[in-house]
C-alpha cells in the first residue's frame, strides 16, 4: 500500500484556512515538552490552542508529573499566543496496563504502541468534542521512532467517530524533528531517554546492559 504524505495534507488544510481567514480551536495532544515544542511553533499562527497532555502510560508517577511540569513551563516561556490553554488530562496508569494486557513482551514499536497511541488519541478526541474545538491532533508524528501512517489511521477512525476533524500530520518532516532538538536545548527542557511506559524503560534498561557487556 502506497504511503500518505501526511506533511503534504496539513499543509493543504492549513491553506484553506488561510484562505477563509479562519483561527480554529484546536485540541492537540502532547506526549512531552520536546516534542510539543516545534509543533507549538508551527501551528500557533494558525490556530487557537488548548494543549491536551494525557499520557498515563508513563510510568512510574514521578516521571510522569516531571513531563507535566516541563511542559507547563514551556508554554510559559515560549513566546506564544495569549489563548493557548494546557489541559492536564488524568493519571490512569490503571487503564493503561488493562488495555495492553497480553501484549506485555511486544516489541517497541508493536501492537502494545498501536494500543497506546489509540488510548490517548481517543482521550483527546472526547477532550476536543466536550469544549467544542474544531480539529483535534497529537505531537506524537514528530518523533523519528513513530509511525506517522498509524498515526494518521487512528486519528481518521476516531475523527468519523466522534465528529471532530482531525488534523492529519507528520510534523518530523521539514526538518520538524531537528528543530524540536534545538528549542529543546534552547529551553534547557528535559529529554527522556525512552518513551515513558514501564516496558520500554525495561527495554531501555537492557539496551544499556547490553552496551555495557560490549
Amino acid at each position: 500500500m502506497q504511503k500518505i504524505n501526511y506533511q503534504i495534507e496539513m499543509e493543504r488544510e492549513l491553506r484553506s484556512i488561510h484562505s477563509r481567514g479562519l483561527r480554529p480551536l484546536l485540541a492537540l495532544h502532547s506526549c512531552c515538552a520536546p516534542c510539543s515544542s516545534a509543533v507549538l511553533e508551527r501551528l500557533n499562527e494558525h490556530f487557537r490552542i488548548a494543549l491536551y497532555y494525557y499520557n498515563p502510560n508513563i510510568s512510574p508517577e514521578k516521571e510522569f508529573r516531571h513531563r507535566v511540569e516541563e511542559q507547563k513551563r514551556l508554554v510559559r516561556q515560549m513566546p506564544l499566543a495569549d489563548d493557548l490553554r494546557v489541559e492536564e488530562g488524568p493519571y490512569e496508569p490503571e487503564r493503561f496496563y488493562e488495555l495492553v494486557r497480553g501484549h506485555e513482551e511486544d516489541p517497541e514499536g508493536g501492537a502494545r504502541c498501536g494500543i497506546c497511541f489509540e488510548m490517548r488519541l481517543r482521550s483527546t478526541a472526547e477532550f476536543a468534542r466536550s469544549i467544542g474545538a474544531d480539529y483535534f491532533t497529537t505531537t506524537l508524528s514528530i518523533s523519528p521512532l513513530k509511525d506517522e501512517q498509524r498515526l494518521n489511521a487512528i486519528g481518521r477512525a476516531l475523527s468519523e467517530e466522534f465528529g471532530v476533524k482531525y488534523l492529519y500530520s507528520d510534523f518530523k518532516k521539514k526538518d520538524g524533528y531537528r528543530r524540536s532538538c534545538a528549542l529543546s536545548e534552547e529551553y534547557g527542557l528535559y529529554r527522556q531517554d525512552f518513551c515513558g511506559c514501564a516496558f520500554s524503560r525495561m527495554e531501555r534498561d537492557r539496551r544499556k546492559a547490553v552496551d555495557g557487556e560490549n
